[in-house]
Parts: structure tokens; C-alpha cells; sequence
């Protein structure tokens, strides 16, 4: 029996520590497993939005490298709170058509993403988020904002702390911490997890009308967590829930299209 007592108390010593450096070394790591921030950074010139300008904004201790290009008289600007992969240029297909209906449009990488140096935090991408905001606001025209995947969470942030014409989620989370829990349900995420971007504590002071577009098939992003999201705006617009895709193709299957409308509709007196 002692022997067996022994064994036993090995075992559960050995299980410990093991799951003391699984949870340690997701602690250490968090960030690097949190962001896909790697990619080409790609040249305005390079697009075809021709009537857009190069900007840098000075934001905390570093600087945001974005484009930004003015609407026609009537029309707002997009602030596009990118995703979490790769360079902002990437989505230049979809700058393209906000220019081509008459949209302008903001768009950068947070500080830490290829066009902005500097460290990939939480405090750093809601600063830059409210910086970017900020600036276009300056410029007088309305403003509409739009966040995709990881950019839901500074979208929402910032929703709650200005004063846009609408706020559009593409494959938001209800949380990042509730994303890291359900993906790694053994884990303490919510005691170790630095970056939690809590969108549903956010949500509850945002006034814009909010839409929310999420796709059944998404592996990245459960559409409950869209589901969950919109049931706690104040004022709910839209929930557009397309069957069948996935995380990276509401743009293919025509969030633009559901966009224009809801866009056009909080500009109308």
C-alpha cells in the first residue's frame, strides 16, 4: 500500500508539474500565440487608390503607418480596425470599393503589425484604435466604424468612447479571454490571459447602432460569440448570420452589399 501511496503521489506530482509548464509557458508566449502580426507591407502605389495619402501618427511611444483618403460631400469615412493576420494593405480590395462608392476610408496597422513598430499589446492597440479615430475626426466628416475578427474588440472600445455614426462587426468575439477559453478549456486563461479585449463589457456603452455579420462555418470565431455580442447592444441594427462560411469570407460573400445599406440608413436625417 505505501508503495502504491507512493506511486501515486509521483504520478499526481509529475501531472502538476507538467500543467504548471504547459500554463507557464502559454503565460511567457501569450502574445506571440495570440497575433499572426508577420507579412509583406504592401505600397500604396501598388493599389489602385490613386486619390489616397500615406499617413503617421504619432501614438503613445511609437508611430502608426496607415492610408486614408477623404469621402465625397455626403458620405462618411470607414475607420477599419483590421484583423489579426498580416499587414492592413492586404485588404486594399476592399479600400478600393469604399473609394469607388464614395466612402473615404482610415486604415493602419497597430503598433507591432509589419508597417508600425513597436510592442503588440492590449493597451497599445486600443490607444492606436482611439489615435487613428481621433485624427479623422479632425478632419470634420462623419464617421462610421467598421472592425473585422480582432479589430472588433478596439472597434467596440472605441464605439464606447466617441461618438461614430454606426458601428459594423465582421466575425467579432463576444471576448478574446471567452475565445481562449473555449479553445483551451483546461487552461486559467481568465486569471494569466493579459490581452482579453472584453467587447462584452464595451458593448453596453456603445449608443451607435451596431451590425453584426458572422458566418456558421467559422472555425476561428464561434458565431455564437456574434450572436452573444449582439443581444447585448443597446441598439441593435442588423445580426446577419450567412450558413456555410467561414471566418476570412463574409467580404466574398457580400458583407459590402449589407454595409452600404446600414451605412445609408444612420446618414439619413
Amino acid at each position: 500500500m505505501k508503495l502504491l501511496r507512493r506511486l501515486l503521489i509521483a504520478i499526481i506530482a509529475l501531472v502538476a508539474i507538467a500543467y504548471a509548464g504547459v500554463v507557464g509557458y502559454m503565460y511567457v508566449n501569450q502574445r506571440a500565440l495570440q497575433y499572426a502580426a508577420t507579412g509583406p507591407v504592401i505600397p500604396l502605389a501598388d493599389t489602385a487608390l490613386s486619390g489616397a495619402e500615406d499617413i503617421a501618427l504619432p501614438s503613445g511611444d511609437g508611430v502608426i503607418h496607415g492610408w486614408y483618403q477623404a469621402p465625397r460631400p455626403g458620405l462618411p469615412v470607414i475607420v477599419y480596425y483590421k484583423g489579426n493576420s498580416k499587414s492592413f494593405g492586404e485588404e486594399h480590395e476592399r479600400y478600393e470599393a469604399f473609394v469607388a462608392a464614395g466612402y473615404g476610408f482610415i486604415a493602419f496597422d497597430y503598433r507591432g503589425f509589419p508597417a508600425s513598430p513597436g510592442q503588440i499589446t492590449e493597451d497599445n492597440i486600443l490607444a492606436d484604435a482611439i489615435t487613428a479615430y481621433d485624427w479623422a475626426a479632425a478632419k470634420g466628416d462623419p464617421l462610421v466604424i467598421w472592425g473585422r475578427s480582432i479589430g472588433s474588440g478596439p472597434a467596440t472600445y472605441v464605439a464606447s468612447q466617441r461618438d461614430a455614426k454606426a458601428l459594423l462587426l465582421e466575425t467579432p468575439f463576444l471576448s478574446a479571454v471567452g475565445v481562449a477559453a473555449e479553445r483551451y478549456p483546461y487552461l486559467p486563461v481568465y486569471w494569466v490571459m493579459q490581452d482579453q479585449f472584453r467587447s462584452d463589457v464595451w458593448i453596453k456603452d456603445v449608443a451607435e447602432p451596431v451590425f453584426v455579420g458572422h458566418g456558421t462555418a467559422d472555425t476561428t470565431i464561434d458565431v455564437s460569440n456574434g450572436e452573444r455580442l449582439y443581444a447585448l447592444a443597446p441598439n441593435p441594427y442588423e445580426l446577419w448570420i450567412v450558413p456555410g462560411v467561414g471566418h476570412s469570407d463574409l467580404w466574398a460573400a457580400g458583407i459590402w452589399d449589407k454595409a452600404r445599406p446600414f451605412f445609408e440608413s444612420v446618414m439619413t436625417p
